[in-house]
């Protein structure tokens, strides 16, 4: 097979490429779909390096989904480099086939764009301009954590998934579990839907400062990333007073969001939360997943820890 990926743009044309691929020569190949908005870093390669082990064929798609930002939220700046993104899928091979559409919501019947407004700037497809209609929600699992100040967000993500799960046809995708809420969101709708998917969870990817990568990070000036590095320290140190004896919640969570106000942050929130349920929990007796999101500056970084006693 050629290291070097085709290239789809037509939903059509994806699902076509999908079904041919997977049965021909006699025999049924799995395929295996990446789901990102581009900007692509060694996360997101290790999310591809995970996939290549539960496929034979493997799909990433590529789409900035405006279904998932509320019109005051950062689409027209979220960061693009769709050549650069072929050159890294170039280069770590194995990907079959790159599904990159330019549109995936419908137009509205006077043919307005969702994605774009009439001076060609990207514009969110939830700002009451445009014709998309059929939503898909977790609606326990939406509501807390990230669901609490970001309201559309999971409606918006659960949907273009779906609709990404129809067009391509996985056997199998994979999601880093550094979207916590995200991951166990994907997992409940393809339960809940009867999707014939896997849903399979990449651990965190780390930058050597232990910073989670993030397309977002860019955008961080060398001040706000030292910073940072606060968010990943106070987990690593919540996990270890857990470890030692300390189970309640209360006094872990002052600790990590002490450490990180005091390095500059703005918390969104900082949340011990069962790793099933997402629901809070005050004192640690089974399997938790402790999430945070704060802001440095302009950019909201969000991060988790898993802690399994």
């Amino acid at each position: 097979m050629s290291d070097e990926p085709e290239i789809i743009r037509d939903k059509a044309a994806m699902r076509s490429w999908s079904r041919s691929k997977r049965y021909s020569h006699g025999e049924t190949l799995t395929l295996a779909l990446v789901p990102t908005m581009g900007f692509l870093h060694q996360g997101h390669l290790s999310l591809i390096q995970e996939a290549k082990k539960h496929a034979q064929l493997v799909v990433v798609s590529i789409y900035v989904n405006p279904g998932q930002f509320s019109p005051s939220e950062d689409l027209s700046t979220y960061p693009s480099d769709f050549q650069g993104d072929l050159r890294k899928l170039v280069e770590i091979g194995g990907v079959d086939a790159v599904f990159c559409p330019p549109n995936l919501y419908e137009t509205t019947p006077s043919g307005l764009d969702l994605e774009r407004d009439f001076e060609g700037k990207a514009v969110s497809c939830v700002d009451g301009r445009g014709g998309h209609e059929s939503w898909v929600r977790v609606e326990r699992l939406e509501k807390g954590l990230c669901g609490k100040s970001r309201p559309i967000f999971f409606r918006g993500v659960a949907t273009i998934v779906a609709k990404l799960f129809n067009i391509v046809e996985p056997d199998v995708a994979v999601f880093g579990k550094k979207d916590y809420q995200q991951w166990c969101i994907i997992r409940r709708m393809v339960h809940d839907l009867d999707f014939p998917i896997n849903i399979i969870g990449s651990e965190i990817m780390r930058d050597p400062d232990g910073l989670a990568m993030s397309s977002r990070n860019v955008h961080l000036s060398a001040e706000e990333r030292e910073k940072a590095l606060s968010i990943s320290r106070s987990l690593s140190k919540a996990k270890h007073n857990v470890q030692n004896g300390q189970h309640s919640c209360r006094e872990l969570k002052k600790l990590v969001i002490q450490e990180i106000t005091e390095a500059g942050g703005r918390i969104d929130y900082a949340e011990v939360v069962d790793q099933g349920s997402l629901e809070p929990v005050d004192v640690i007796k089974c399997p938790v997943v402790f999430c945070v999101a704060s802001w440095f500056g302009k950019v909201r970084l969000i991060d988790n820890i898993e802690i399994n006693l």
